[in-house]
């Protein structure tokens, strides 16, 4: 099975997707979902307990995906565990043959959780991606995995002099890709990748966008104004307002938007996050023309 840490390493553009796991997510439901990317993305993110959304094991759902033919980008977030409990989460996702992990801080658990859980922070993202390289070469290890080891990053209009010290620090640790936040605001991104370049960040370091496929302007406003660092352009809210059919409109707007990415310096890929229906993934694939698709196993 080609890898999302392969692809990455010898494609010029590499698509990835996620499964939101939720409280109703079984095991069928991540089988199906394998199903309809499999052979359409390289990696398929599998999210960890966001915004307070309990459900199944990261490691669980990441196994069955193995199983499944697709190769899972594990999300770890500090938030939820203290630094043992991150360790083992690690060694397991090391047994089970995960590749590319996303380490992160994780978001703020929504007002209104009840019983409210208590935020553990016993590691910072760096903190974390720190130790998951070092686990790369520790003696100590009978196998040592080769991770391929992400974070994330926010888009934004730098300033002049601007430095990039938080993302340096995560590259300095280990991080050898970062996943943006959706930003669908094409010149917004090209020139934080213009100064991003200018760096030299990116001699060690792999960008990749993520980009939304909403169900409908309602979904669209909804990510724009409720999650943070999301960037959904009102242009684009109206465009599908104003469309006959929402979700072919979103495919379709996706899709250009992936040409965009493709011909932007220092983008290695898009990840692209469906908001309802999965199957507008390979849809907004094939319409964009930009990705080859990978033989199924």
């Amino acid at each position: 099975m080609k890898t999302f840490r392969d692809s990455t390493r010898t494609t010029d553009f590499t698509v990835s997707s996620e499964i939101f796991l939720k409280p109703e997510t079984t095991a069928e439901m991540i089988r199906e979902a394998a199903s309809l990317l499999r052979g359409q993305v390289s990696g398929v993110l599998v999210t960890d307990n966001q915004f307070g959304s309990i459900h199944m094991s990261t490691l669980a759902a990441a196994s069955l995906l193995i199983g499944c033919g697709v190769d899972p980008i594990v999300q770890l977030a500090c938030r939820n565990r203290n630094r043992i409990a991150l360790l083992a989460e690690l060694l397991g996702a090391a047994a089970l043959g995960v590749t590319s992990l996303m380490l992160i801080r994780g978001n703020r658990v929504p007002d209104g959780f009840s019983p409210r859980p208590k935020a553990v922070m016993d590691v910072d993202a760096t903190e974390l991606i720190a130790t998951a390289s070092k686990m790369k070469n520790d003696e100590r290890l009978s196998v040592l995995p080769d991770f391929f080891i992400g974070g994330l990053v926010t888009p934004h209009a730098p300033k002049a002099g601007w430095d990039p010290q938080k993302l340096r620090r995560k590259v300095d640790a280990g991080a050898q890709f970062v996943q943006a936040h959706v930003c669908m605001n094409m010149p917004l991104l090209r020139n934080y990748m213009k100064r991003l370049v200018a760096t030299g960040l990116l001699r060690r370091l792999h960008v990749f966008v993520s980009l939304a496929i909403p169900g409908s302007a309602d979904d669209a406003r909804w990510l724009a104004e409720n999650r943070p660092n999301v960037n959904i352009p009102e242009e684009i809210i109206r465009r599908i307002e104003q469309s006959r059919d929402a979700e072919q409109e979103s495919v379709r707007i996706c899709a250009e938007l992936m040409q965009q990415l493709a011909e932007i310096p220092g983008v290695a890929g898009a990840h692209l996050v469906a908001t309802r229906n999965l199957a507008t993934v390979p849809a907004a694939i094939e319409a964009s023309g930009v990705y080859k698709r990978i033989p199924a196993p």
